[in-house]
């Protein structure tokens, strides 16, 4: 196998192999999502903070705009959570919001994804979908180059 030490097929693998590790982590976050959304129990909540966070110089898109959503728990625990954009148009702070979390971990496992917020399923589905396409798209083009 001489094409692996350097050049076009090295390149393949490589680049191939890291975008399927984020086509997976992507697919992770929407399994975990649709998990909460069917498993989950759905509380009354707002959007508590917009904030827009700095990526730092260099980067295409430099600034994020993050949203913070806020419930409280039937025993009485305030929790907060981030979450990908419901929409297009985000959310404006103090909007209630239909929150559906894990009893057994709230500050760990919420979403607002649901009816009329399907962002936080969009964007893992989409990336999921295209990053793994082209990482297979990357790993055939490998494939046929070493063989």
């Amino acid at each position: 196998m001489d094409a692996l030490p350097g050049g076009t097929a090295t390149f393949l693998l490589l680049f191939g192999l890291f975008l399927g590790a984020f086509a997976v982590r992507s697919g992770l976050r929407l399994f975990r999502v649709l998990r909460l959304v069917r498993h989950g129990e759905r509380i009354e909540g707002r959007c508590s903070d917009r904030r827009v966070v700095d990526r730092g110089s260099g980067t295409e898109n430099r600034y994020r705009t993050e949203y913070v959503f806020a419930f409280r728990t039937p025993d009485g625990s305030e929790v907060e959570f981030t979450d990908h954009a419901p929409g297009p148009f985000g959310f404006e702070v103090g909007a209630p919001v239909r929150v559906t979390y894990d009893p057994a971990a709230p500050d760990r496992r919420a979403t607002v994804a649901g009816p009329g917020a399907w962002g936080p399923v969009l964007m893992p589905a989409v990336f999921a979908t295209v990053l793994g396409l082209f990482s297979l798209g990357l790993l055939v083009a490998f494939a046929a180059t070493v063989s």
